[in-house]
């Protein structure tokens, strides 16, 4: 799967056929709009079924998607225009939902309850995705086992986990078997919550659904919505930092014969970057509603990323570059200081701004550090890149440091994904094989991080061959 800076916007009444061929790939993906915030609504799941069993021999019943996602009374492109244009924080969702139902726990929501019935016995392959705009999520099930079995369409090490956590844009199948006895009610709670790193305010509430058991002696009253009833203990806290981490730590590629883990062992090039949230000076004549009458941005090694009007890769594929993009985006940070430590309100916390890309050579195998920062407050960062699957070959607390961490790489079964959880207070070093010709873009998947400029984007030139170069584009494709 691939996705680009392509312009492709579809008028009102119209519709468009976008054909794209996938290889290597078998497993759950999301798909989503990409424009402003109409993701908020605009998404489901893309599901890539092998062609070959699975790697695991477990029967499965039936195989079951859970999307997450969140609740807005308001319109959220009216909360991302009003952010930007007072320079203050978003307003908060005002529910989570599992496949599209908020659950009983809030407001008017009794009958707007997801629930799954089950077979006593049987095991199910839930895939999981979480399309929500502003938070990872913890999941469980009460008292039930899952087993991970694949992350964004590649395999992984089966292991059992009583519950996950996921980040927006990321996706995590499971197996979970229905071997448990329920009480009077004849389910379990199947629940979301936010794993909470910020100091921003945020939607702390949960959701819920329900796994039924078919054919359970049930009680004909109504379920249980006390949240003090629910019993989910397996379900981390909010703030459990040692779980999400322990969690991540877990995940390895299946490295088997048939689906190698197919790591870059050497780099040609190393690019460390900043990820930081910003403070910015409000400009003359104009009142600025973010911390101490500034202005909320972020930034990459301080390149605060800035939009054009134009597709990038429409400008580089007509060689049309004046104006809209420029190379040369820092590859390592413009200033040596304590990251993740220090009182960053004694610091210059403002950005700079810019549409700077990084030029990679077709094939160059590329190593990109992305280190946390503790301005405003240290944050987990899902850090997603566009065309690419890259390798999770190192992460931890505190700042990257070179001699140290790059001994505990994993080079053998390192995770293969879409989207990293750099660590809150931390770093994660992530490998790719640009391997794919055109504009990627990088970015926070935290929408309201991508909103003030948390992301970068790079270019991979043509190869030699015909399959190593840019297509051009459908003769169908919509003007912008």
């Amino acid at each position: 799967m691939s996705k680009n800076f392509q312009c492709l916007k579809i008028r009102g009444g119209h519709s468009y056929t976008y054909k794209f061929t996938v290889t290597g790939q078998r497993g759950t993906l999301l798909w989503h709009a990409h424009y402003a915030w109409q993701r908020a609504s605009v998404y489901g799941a893309f599901i890539i079924y092998p062609r070959i069993p699975y790697p695991f021999s477990h029967p499965i019943q039936a195989e079951i998607p859970i999307i997450f996602g969140e609740w807005w009374n308001g319109d959220p492109d009216e909360v991302e225009k009003t952010m930007l244009l007072t320079g203050g924080g978003p307003d908060s969702s005002n529910a989570y939902t599992i496949n599209g139902l908020p659950g009983p726990l809030y407001p008017c929501s009794n009958q707007d309850t997801f629930i799954q019935t089950v077979e006593y016995g049987k095991t199910y392959l839930l895939r999981i995705i979480n399309a929500a705009l502003t938070n990872e999520l913890f999941f469980a099930i009460a008292k039930h086992t899952l087993t991970v079995v694949e992350v964004v369409a590649v395999y992984t090490k089966p292991f059992a986990t009583t519950s996950i956590m996921i980040s927006p844009g990321q996706t995590t199948t499971v197996l979970m078997t229905a071997n448990k006895v329920p009480d009077f009610t004849g389910m379990f709670v199947m629940a979301a919550r936010p794993y909470l790193t910020s100091v921003f305010p945020s939607n702390n509430s949960t959701t819920i659904g329900f796994l039924r058991y078919k054919n359970a002696r049930t009680w004909k009253g109504k379920s249980p919505v006390d949240p003090s009833s629910l019993k989910l203990h397996n379900l981390p806290a909010m703030e459990d930092t040692a779980f999400a981490t322990k969690f991540s730590d877990k995940i390895k590629s299946l490295a088997s014969p048939q689906y190698p883990c197919n790591v870059p062992k050497t780099i040609d090039k190393r690019v460390i970057t900043t990820i930081s949230l910003n403070l910015q000076d409000c400009p003359e004549n104009k009142t600025c509603s973010g911390f101490k009458g500034k202005s909320f941005f972020a930034s990459m090694n301080n390149q605060s990323f800035v939009r054009p009007s134009i597709s990038i890769l429409e400008s580089y594929y007509k060689n049309l570059t004046k104006g809209s993009f420029s190379s040369g985006f820092p590859e390592k940070p413009p200033n040596n200081f304590d990251y993740t430590g220090g009182d960053s309100f004694t610091q210059n916390m403002n950005t700079k701004f810019g549409t700077k890309l990084l030029v990679l050579p077709y094939g160059t195998n590329i190593e990109i550090v992305l280190q946390d920062t503790s301005f405003l407050n240290s944050e987990n960062h899902p850090i997603h890149v566009h065309g690419h699957n890259f390798f999770i070959v190192g992460s931890g607390l505190g700042n990257f440091n070179e001699a140290r961490d790059r001994k505990r790489y994993n080079l053998v079964d390192p995770p293969e994904r879409n989207t990293v959880a750099v660590p809150s207070g931390g770093w994660a070093a992530i490998r790719i094989k640009a391997d794919n010709p055109g504009v990627w873009f990088i970015h926070c998947h935290l929408e309201q991080h991508t909103s003030w400029g948390l992301a970068t984007g790079f270019i991979v030139h043509n190869g030699e061959g015909p399959s190593q170069c840019l297509l051009p584009p459908p003769q169908d494709l919509p003007s912008c």
